[in-house]
């Protein structure tokens, strides 16, 4: 992001903030607007709130790094979930889960370099039956064995 696209942002967030300034529990909407506005909760963004609705840096980390709903980091394009719940895990989602890591060169929780992926561990998606499951965005892929990541990660590119 470029410093006139920051520039912006921030004062989008100046209205964001304006807009729940009075609200009982606004922290948590105010959050929840960053985090579309930027795709992440950016350090300064946190610090303008921190500012501007008289709340410790502290405790806004607190609520941004308890929920999940919230990241402080940049996320890739497309968010990729293995489920890594019991009936996934024993159908072997662990193989699944260390094969998308080899094949886009990252850990569970990190963005590939080219921002195009997130690969993120997942509890039940829902789908046991499909075990082992991943979904990447709004898309359910199921009943998978590693070497079918290849031909579902070219899908995205």
């Amino acid at each position: 992001m470029n410093e006139l696209e920051m520039k912006e942002k921030m004062e989008k967030l100046d209205q964001i903030i304006e807009n729940h300034r009075n609200q009982q529990g606004g922290l948590m909407p105010v959050l929840h607007e960053t985090q579309e506005l930027f795709g992440y909760i950016p350090e300064e963004a946190q610090k303008r709130i921190s500012k501007e609705l008289n709340i410790p840096m502290a405790e806004i980390y607190g609520v941004a790094t308890f929920y999940s709903r919230f990241t402080l980091k940049p996320r890739g394009e497309h968010t990729i979930g293995v489920c890594l719940g019991t009936a996934c895990y024993v159908k072997s989602a662990q193989l699944v889960f260390e094969r998308l890591q080899k094949e886009l060169k990252v850990k569970p929780g990190e963005t590939t370099a080219d921002n195009k992926f997130t690969l993120e561990a997942t509890r039940c998606l829902g789908c046991c039956g499909l075990a082992p499951v991943m979904m990447i965005g709004e898309d359910v892929y199921g009943k998978l064995v590693p070497d079918d990541i290849p031909d579902i990660l070219k899908k995205y590119q």
